[in-house]
């Protein structure tokens, strides 16, 4: 497996979010970022860390989508110089001996040697020397936000209850119906008045249910479809899995009921709704960490804007493209 999954961290750099051509320089400035610079050379090597594709091979894909890609990348790089400055003026900077102990803790958890790991990332066309840069440059990150902005966010368990309140369709069970039917099939489509024939047939079979007869055993006399041996027996099935007019009898059914004749071009039906399971909405216990995390989620990303606008606002820079 790629080790993809170990630079999930370095995505963190994405939130902190001119076209290349052989006449241009590659290391002039395409952006200024309070006291430090951003070279065409870093954000060109950028784009292909993130793409495994060099900038001129993207742009003569599509230079629209290279330059859209261009810029968010652009933005990324900057509010990572912003944020390299705020992590050292509150000097949460991660050691080397830190890095290596992220990386002892993955090669012990896959069961990796070193070389297994240089194999991994010379699969993935990163080196060892970047790869540190970007699991340091990550943890820096993630510790920052974590002393910013996640110190910050507190959630209520008022709020949690009332989203549990507010939203029931999100923590519904998923509902199952179990059905049985009785099939009456037309052996000969060219003859008109069959499917007449066969729908009186059904009628009198209806009559006999609705007097008491037991659907299993009429659909063992009488059922020429799925399951007439076992009593019509069809399964359960998700309702979202069913053809539209069928779930709409269904639907318009309770445990027990059987449904009127139903026309087919290949003859007729008579559905039984057995028993309908699921559709309650879980148990607030039951859900409550899930609804936390959602309105966690929610409330980190509106507070991780807010922190990253002002940061932005107090910075200065300048684009040069």
């Amino acid at each position: 497996m790629k080790p993809r999954f170990l630079i999930a961290g370095i995505l963190i750099a994405i939130f902190f979010a001119g076209a290349d051509c052989p006449a241009e320089i590659s290391n002039r400035v395409v952006a200024m970022v309070n006291n430090d610079v951003i070279t065409l050379y870093e954000l060109n090597n950028r784009i292909k860390e993130l793409t495994g594709k060099a900038s001129e091979e993207i742009k003569s894909e599509d230079e629209e989508t290279f330059i859209e890609l261009r810029r968010q990348v652009l933005e990324s790089m900057i509010n990572e110089k912003i944020a390299q400055e705020k992590i050292q003026e509150l000097g949460l900077q991660i050691s080397q001996a830190d890095v290596d102990s992220y990386f002892e803790n993955i090669k012990k958890s896959k069961n990796w040697t070193q070389e297994d790991l240089l194999s991994e990332l010379k699969n993935d066309g990163l080196s060892y020397e970047t790869y540190r840069r970007q699991i340091k440059d990550s943890m820096e990150q993630e510790k920052l936000i974590n002393y910013e902005v996640k110190s910050k966010a507190v959630i209520l368990e008022g709020q949690i209850l009332k989203y549990y309140k507010e939203h029931p369709e999100e923590y519904k069970e998923k509902e199952k119906v179990h059905v049985a039917g009785i099939v009456l099939l037309v052996q000969d489509k060219e003859n008109k008045d069959e499917l007449g024939e066969l729908r009186k047939k059904g009628e009198e079979i209806l009559a006999r249910l609705k007097s008491g007869e037991d659907f299993g055993a009429m659909a063992k006399e009488y059922s020429q479809g799925p399951g007439a041996e076992e009593g019509g027996e069809l399964g359960v099935y998700d309702p979202a899995e069913l053809d539209t007019e069928l779930k709409k009898v269904i639907d318009g059914l309770s445990d027990g009921d059987v449904s009127g004749i139903i026309a087919r071009d290949t003859g007729i039906q008579i559905i039984k709704l057995i028993r309908r399971e699921g559709g309650d909405i879980k148990p607030f216990e039951e859900v409550r960490n899930d609804i936390y995390e959602t309105i966690y989620n929610e409330e980190l990303n509106k507070r991780y804007t807010t922190w990253l606008k002002d940061l932005r606002d107090k910075s200065f820079t300048k684009i040069n493209f």
